[in-house]
């Protein structure tokens, strides 16, 4: 312990040389944080590398909001939520587990989205055949036609309505009305979706309620005798195969 305390002892000096050192150094060139140079179209502007990293760390931290507003993440996770409290089962499989599965379901049924805008937005990008504006511009309109199809004419005019604004064509919807038409649109689904899986299990918790009233075992809870009666049917009928195939079905996959 002694020794540490000496090693401490020697490194403290040195630190502290370094911390006084820091200001001499300060006059020596770095990376200029803020660059805008004019672009070759009127008008037209572009950024340093540093500016645009910081934008796209900004970014970022956008990314959960995205996963949930534009794309199928909304949809799976609201049914394995409802599957799960179908079952009984408290904690089983664990939320990170579902967030998980959730997630890479996710990406296989976007998968034609993001080739798509890959290769319209990304690629170009990074070719340098366009800036970045034009390169999200490009990368929106895979995941609009992807929204739009999912999204029920009920509710994006209900959103329209809201906005008090009009459209000529769906495809001229602003992204700030297609967004919730869509989320709305997703748990409307979702909530179909659960209500189908929710009505077997709820026949096997009334037949048992209903068995142990006949035999007067009233303080016996139904949940602990149709818990293994529940999960032994889902195994049976390969349950998870069938959700997951429901669910990319439902977008056309």
């Amino acid at each position: 312990m002694s020794r540490v305390f000496a090693l401490l002892g020697r490194l403290l000096p040195l630190l502290s040389l370094a911390l006084v050192a820091l200001p001499v150094q300060a006059d020596l060139p770095g990376i200029p944080a803020v660059e805008v140079t004019p672009g070759e179209e009127e008008g037209a502007q572009e950024y340093s590398v540093t500016l645009q990293i910081l934008a796209l760390m900004t970014a970022l931290t956008f990314l959960p909001a995205m996963l949930m507003m534009m794309t199928s993440f909304t949809r799976i996770i609201v049914v394995f939520a409802i599957l799960r409290q179908a079952l009984g089962l408290q904690s089983t499989p664990s939320n990170q587990i579902l967030i998980g599965l959730a997630l890479f379901l996710t990406i296989f049924i976007m998968g034609p989205v993001f080739e798509k805008a890959n290769e319209q937005a990304l690629q170009p990008y990074l070719n340098e055949e366009f800036g970045a504006l034009e390169a999200v511009q490009q990368a929106s309109q895979p995941f609009r036609e992807f929204m739009l199809a999912q999204t029920r004419e009920s509710d994006l005019g209900l959103f329209t309505r809201i906005a008090d604004v009009e459209y000529d064509r769906p495809e001229d919807v602003s992204f700030w009305v297609l967004m919730p038409a869509f989320v709305t649109s997703e748990l409307k689904t979702a909530f179909q979706i659960g209500f189908i899986i929710f009505i077997p299990f709820l026949i096997i918790d009334m037949v048992v309620a209903s068995v142990l009233m006949a035999m007067g075992m009233m303080m016996l809870s139904p949940i602990i005798i149709s818990l293994p009666f529940k999960i032994m049917l889902f195994v049976l009928v390969d349950g998870w195969a069938l959700i997951m195939g429901t669910l990319a079905a439902s977008y056309g996959i």
